[in-house]
C-alpha cells in the first residue's frame, strides 16, 4: 500500500503542470526529522547535477530520500529541491522541480551548494556545466569544467528541514526567487520519481527504525542503495523525538487525507482528460463527416453538370440532324419539282425572217397550259415569173386540223 501510495505521488508530480507541483502533496501535523549529516558521494561522471535527500511522509510516518546525482532532463536547467512548509494548521510538502533559475526552497540548509538561498555548487555556460569544487565532491573523475569558489551562507547553520511554524526556518521568497517559481518548470525525471519509490519501500530508511540517522543517507545514482555508492549518515541533525500515539495517528491520519485529495484529484484531472478526448473526438468525426459530405455534394454536383452537358450535346445533336436532314428534304423536293416542270417554247428571233419569201403572219402565242404547238401549215411555194414577180396577196390560213396533244419534253 506504501509503495503504491508513493508511486503515484511520483506519477502526480510528472504528469501535473510543475507550477501546481507545491499544490500537491501530502500534509500532516507533525514536522518531520532534522537533516543528517552525511557526506557527499564522488559524482559518477560528468553531466550529472547534485539532488539533496530529504524527509517525506508515508503511512509508516516519516523516510529518508537519500540524496543523488542526477542527469538533468536538459542543458540549462538547474534543481530546486522541495521543502516542508507550515501552512498555519498543518505541514505541507511543496515539490522540487527542474528550471533555468533557481526558486525559493524554504530558506532550508541542504548543503552541497544549497545553503537557503540559491546554488552555489555551479553553473552552466554554453552547453556545459561548470563545477564548484569546493562543494561538490568531483574525487577522480575526469571534469575540466570546475573552479574553485568558497559558499558563504547567507542564514543560520542548522539542521532544521521545514519553513515556518514552531523551530522552522522563519525565510521568506526574494523577488527572484518569486519570479523563478513562476516561470517555465520540469516536473522531476522518472528516475527521481523511481528513486522516492524504491527508498517508500526500505525500512531501513523510515525515521521510527534509524532514529533521524539512516544508513544510507546518499547514493552515487538514483536508486542504487547498495555498493561503494552509497555513503551512511554521520549522526543525526538533532536528537529525534518519537511522535506519541496520538501525534503519531494525526501523522497518519493526515497523510490518509492528503492521499485521499491526491486521489480525488487524480479521478478529476483523469475525467477532464476524457471529456477532452471525447471533444477532440466527436470534433475530429464531425470534420469528417462534413468533408464527406461536401465531397459527396461535389461529386454528385459534377455529375449532374456533366450529365446535363450530356444530355445538351446530345440534343444539340439531334437537332442538327433534324435540321440536316429537313434541308436535305426540301432541297431535294425542289429539284424533283423544278425537273418537271415544262420548257415554254421560244418565240422565234426578228433576224430569222425568210429574205425571198413573202411576210407570214405572227404565230398564235403559246398557251398558259403545257399543250403542243399547233402544226403550221406549209407555205406556198413563190411563182417566179420570167421576167418580174408580181406580189400576191397573202392566202387565206387554211383551217386549222384537229390538235393532237403531244407529251411534254422531259
Amino acid at each position: 500500500m506504501r509503495t503504491s501510495r508513493f508511486l503515484l505521488l511520483a506519477v502526480l508530480l510528472m504528469a501535473v503542470p510543475a507550477a501546481l507541483i507545491a499544490q500537491f502533496g501530502v500534509s500532516i501535523t507533525i514536522a518531520p526529522p532534522a537533516l543528517p549529516v552525511y557526506e557527499q558521494p564522488m559524482i559518477p561522471a560528468a553531466g550529472f547535477m547534485w539532488t539533496p535527500g530529504y524527509w517525506a511522509n508515508g503511512d509508516d510516518g516519516y523516510f529518508w530520500v537519500p540524496g543523488t546525482w542526477v542527469e538533468p532532463p536538459e542543458a540549462g536547467l538547474l534543481w530546486t529541491p522541495g521543502y516542508w512548509g507550515w501552512g498555519g494548521d498543518a505541514f505541507a510538502w511543496n515539490g522540487g522541480y527542474w528550471g533555468t533559475e533557481i526558486g525559493f526552497y524554504g530558506g532550508v540548509n541542504y548543503g552541497f551548494g544549497y545553503g537557503g538561498v540559491g546554488y552555489g555548487g555551479g553553473y552552466w555556460n554554453n552547453g556545459g556545466f561548470y563545477y564548484n569544487t569546493s562543494v561538490n565532491n568531483v574525487g577522480s573523475v575526469h571534469i575540466t569544467n570546475v573552479y574553485n569558489k568558497t559558499v558563504i551562507n547567507t542564514t543560520t547553520y542548522n539542521h532544521v528541514s521545514y519553513n515556518g511554524g514552531a523551530g522552522g526556518v522563519a525565510a521568506r521568497p526574494t523577488a527572484a526567487e518569486e519570479t523563478a517559481g513562476r516561470g517555465r518548470h520540469t516536473a522531476p525525471t522518472s528516475v527521481q520519481a523511481e528513486h522516492v519509490r524504491a527508498a517508500s519501500g526500505n525500512s531501513a530508511l523510515r525515521a521510527s527504525v534509524n532514529h533521524g540517522k539512516p544508513a544510507i543517507a546518499a547514493t552515487a545514482k538514483p536508486g542504487e542503495f547498495t555498493g561503494k555508492g552509497v555513503v551512511e549518515a554521520k549522526e543525526a541533525g538533532a536528537p529525534y523525538k518519537a511522535p506519541v500515539a496520538g501525534n503519531k495517528a494525526a501523522e497518519g491520519k493526515g497523510t490518509e487525507n492528503k492521499a485521499a485529495e491526491n486521489k480525488a484529484a487524480e479521478n478529476k484531472a483523469a475525467a477532464t482528460r476524457t471529456n477532452e478526448n471525447k471533444a477532440a473526438e466527436n470534433k475530429a468525426a464531425a470534420t469528417r463527416t462534413n468533408e464527406n459530405k461536401a465531397a459527396e455534394n461535389k461529386a454528385a454536383a459534377t455529375r449532374t453538370n456533366e450529365n446535363k452537358a450530356a444530355e445538351n450535346k446530345a440534343a444539340a445533336t439531334r437537332t442538327n440532324e433534324n435540321k440536316a436532314a429537313e434541308n436535305k428534304a426540301a432541297a431535294t423536293r425542289t429539284n424533283e419539282n423544278k425537273a418537271v416542270k415544262p420548257k415554254e417554247p421560244r418565240p422565234p428571233a426578228e433576224s430569222a425572217k425568210p429574205t425571198a419569201a413573202h411576210a407570214q403572219p405572227a404565230p398564235r402565242p403559246a398557251p398558259s397550259r403545257a399543250q403542243a404547238a399547233p402544226r403550221q401549215q406549209a407555205a406556198p411555194k413563190p411563182e417566179t415569173h420570167p421576167t418580174t414577180a408580181h406580189a400576191e396577196p397573202a392566202p387565206h390560213p387554211a383551217k386549222e386540223a384537229p390538235k393532237s396533244e403531244e407529251h411534254p419534253r422531259q
